[in-house]
């Protein structure tokens, strides 16, 4: 952990369900998602940008803070079911300090295919 602050990010599932979850800032949404067990988020490749078993949905007004997807991420995301311009790994997006608030989206298609 290498915050002292403690953002909170909200994690949908498909079915409306939400759980919010404390992060750590430097931490990566993928680690957030492992450490609460949250479910759809399976991260195969544990970071490396190798899978996409690990896709979210982000809102774009989140984007400045966020990020916005590497030419790598937008080739791994090519893999993905549901892909639309909220989608991101999230293995690739670093918590920060304004994170405080996200809300995140696990795609359906990754939570019913076991991906």
């Amino acid at each position: 952990m290498t915050g002292t602050r403690t953002p909170t990010i909200t994690f949908v599932q498909p079915d409306g369900a939400s759980r919010e979850v404390v992060a750590w800032v430097g931490m990566s949404l993928m680690e957030v998602a492992l450490r609460a067990s949250i479910p759809g988020i399976d991260a195969k490749c544990r970071g490396h940008c190798a899978c996409v078993t690990c896709h979210v949905h982000i809102d774009p007004a989140w984007r400045t803070i966020t990020g916005s997807p590497t030419a790598i991420e937008e080739d791994m995301l090519d893999f993905a079911f549901a892909v639309d311009a909220r989608s991101r790994l999230s293995c690739q997006v670093r918590i920060n300090y304004v994170c405080d608030g996200l809300r995140v989206e696990v795609p359906m298609a990754q939570r019913t295919l076991g991906l």
